[in-house]
């Protein structure tokens, strides 16, 4: 992912799936990356469970994405990964309620206790490939074999596998763990069903848009749909203008949306840290005040948003049942202040698609 401070508010990095040999998506390698287990960045401090429950039904989130966003010039965030996790209880995607969503930020200087001072070779698979994911290296946390993120309940009765708690415990008793709990074969089971698919987040720079031509294009468009009104018409137009004000207005900023991406239809995240999220409805838009300050007292900013585009790669489409966003805007500290390795909460706003565009989803 690009370097922070070097982009301003016309300059966006496109996000993409890829496939990608497991080991590139491994904490040393610095991935950004979609579903499978969380690939932590500091090896101490990360959220706790109760920290990473759904606000709403107060079940365990699941690792959505991570992006590897470091600001150059910043020794303190040589090495910066931000970390969305989302909740798989469909009933908890009520409309723009973003309490089913949270994301945290951490961070390393150039030189620290986990990670070499010189980066790893990008075309070179590391001396173990597939190590232990059932526990954080130095720090020697316990993760849960379900989500990977911290756990420290056991199987009481074979004391070799963590869990973050009872909910994961009976997911992999009923899923595997019931049949291999103390035996001696190799488990032949190695993923959990609760991850989402796995992939690396591969970026470009979105082509330049020339914002005034564009402009000029939409107005064009709308005035070529418009007829001389006769006075009934007029009449009419007056009658039901209030009305029709937001529906169009909503429907200008839908059309913006596609025409945006259209060049791109696969982008499954926009990164531009101190920029502008690109909205698809113009109902429940952020104000200032409704975006909270960091906890060290800075403003917060938008830094990426997730597209609708990713929940087609997820697998978990099924109509009326399914997780739901129009888009996932993230605001971070604007300092990307200090925390000590500890895992800093920011926020994410949840923007769902209006009731008139909620088929009409880009694919």
């Amino acid at each position: 992912m690009s370097d922070g401070p070097g982009l301003s508010s016309a300059e966006v990095d496109l996000g993409f799936l890829e496939d990608a040999e497991p080991w590139r998506l491994l904490s040393p390698q610095f991935p950004s990356k979609v579903g499978g287990k969380p690939a932590w960045l500091s090896q101490t401090g990360p959220p706790s469970l109760p920290g990473l429950e759904c606000e709403i039904c107060r079940l365990p989130m699941a690792f959505l994405l991570q992006v590897y966003a470091p600001i150059s010039g910043q020794d303190r965030s040589f090495h910066r990964t931000l970390f969305l996790f989302c909740c798989k209880t469909h009933e908890c995607y009520t409309c723009n309620d973003s309490r089913c969503m949270k994301v945290f930020r951490s961070q390393l200087p150039r030189r620290n206790e986990f990670y070499p001072y010189n980066p790893p070779p990008e075309d070179k698979p590391p001396s173990d490939p597939e190590p232990d994911q059932s526990v954080l290296p130095v720090s020697g946390i316990k993760l849960c074999w379900v989500c990977g993120c911290p756990g420290n309940k056991a199987c009481s009765r074979c004391h070799t596998v963590s869990y973050c708690g009872k909910h994961h415990q009976t997911l992999h008793w009923k899923h595997a763990h019931k049949r291999e709990c103390g035996s001696q074969e190799v488990t032949v089971v190695t993923t959990s069903t609760f991850l989402f698919p796995e992939s690396e987040l591969v970026t470009e720079p979105e082509e330049k848009v020339d914002t005034k031509e564009a402009e000029e294009e939409e107005e064009e468009e709308e005035k070529g749909g418009e007829d001389c009104p006769s006075s009934a018409d007029t009449l009419a137009e007056a009658d039901l203008e209030e009305m029709a004000t937001h529906e169009t207005e909503d429907n200008k900023v839908f059309q913006r949306f596609k025409k945006r991406i259209s060049p791109e239809p696969n982008q499954v995240v926009r990164y531009s840290r101190g920029g502008s999220p690109l909205w698809v409805s113009s109902q429940h838009i952020p104000l200032d005040q409704d975006i909270p300050a960091c906890t060290c007292g800075a403003k917060r900013t938008f830094e990426f948003q997730v597209m609708p585009q990713l929940l087609n790669s997820l697998c978990v489409d099924s109509t009326g049942a399914s997780i739901d966003w129009g888009t996932l805007a993230v605001y971070t500290c604007s300092t990307s202040c200090n925390h000590d390795d500890q895992y800093c909460p920011e926020f994410v706003w949840k923007q769902d698609f209006s009731s008139d565009h909620t088929q009409i989803k880009p694919t």
